[in-house]
């Protein structure tokens, strides 16, 4: 029987951290900028998140200056 896609662990990977720390930038700045509570971006930022609006991905990227591609990477797949 194939794996139910639903429980297995994504493979983004989120660098909010990181974009964060080279912007000088506090997660509450964040929130306040983009209009999401900093509960929600430490979810985002803790790689606990499950999705995401594209409207809030686009408020992200427009406060930090980034692209997706900048804020998310996709892990290689296992071995399996």
């Amino acid at each position: 029987m194939a794996p139910d896609p639903a429980e297995e662990p994504h493979r983004v990977v989120c660098h909010l951290d990181a974009l964060l720390a080279e912007r000088e930038m506090t997660l509450t700045d964040l929130a306040a900028r983009v209009g999401v509570t900093v509960v929600n971006l430490s979810i985002l930022k803790n790689n606990r998140a499950r999705a995401i609006r594209f409207s809030t991905l686009t408020r992200i990227c427009e406060a930090l200056d980034c692209r997706p591609g900048d804020l998310f990477t996709v892990t290689p797949a296992p071995d399996r």
